[in-house]
């Protein structure tokens, strides 16, 4: 499993875009790539509509998963927003986990959007790191 999650900045500001567009709501999204470096980010509708929960629509959700297989990719992470915190995963995604990947929590301090690498395993939570490149 990967201690770090490889990623563009523009990577990085797809999905600060996406989540303050949600505001006040959770927003959720997939990453796709290999070899735990993102190719591609791909936000995906929160079917909950909450601001302190999240589940991705499954068809929305489907169709991502089938252009990844077509495009030689995986899942490589899943991102979400807390808006009003906390910093880390909560014990509803601690529970939740579904899938051994990377996950980047997005959430606010002093009125910015902040992001934070983490895997969950077994109810167990991790801190990875995330390491910027160039794109090529």
């Amino acid at each position: 499993m990967a201690e770090k999650l490889i990623l563009t900045r523009k990577d990085w500001q797809r999905m600060r875009r996406h989540v303050s567009r949600r505001l006040p709501l959770e927003a959720c999204g997939l990453l796709a790539g290999k070899n735990g470096r993102v190719v591609s980010t791909i936000g995906i509708h929160n079917e909950e509509r909450s601001p302190v929960r999240f589940r991705m629509e499954p068809r929305a959700q489907w169709r991502a998963f089938q252009r990844m297989e077509a495009a030689g990719l995986e899942l490589v992470g899943i991102y979400h927003s807390h808006p009003n915190g906390p910093d880390r995963p909560s014990p509803t995604d601690i529970t939740e986990a579904m899938y051994p990947v990377a996950q980047i929590i997005w959430y606010r301090a002093d009125g910015k959007w902040r992001g934070g690498g983490f895997r969950i395993e077994g109810r167990k939570v991790t801190e990875i790191s995330l390491e910027f490149i160039q794109p090529e």
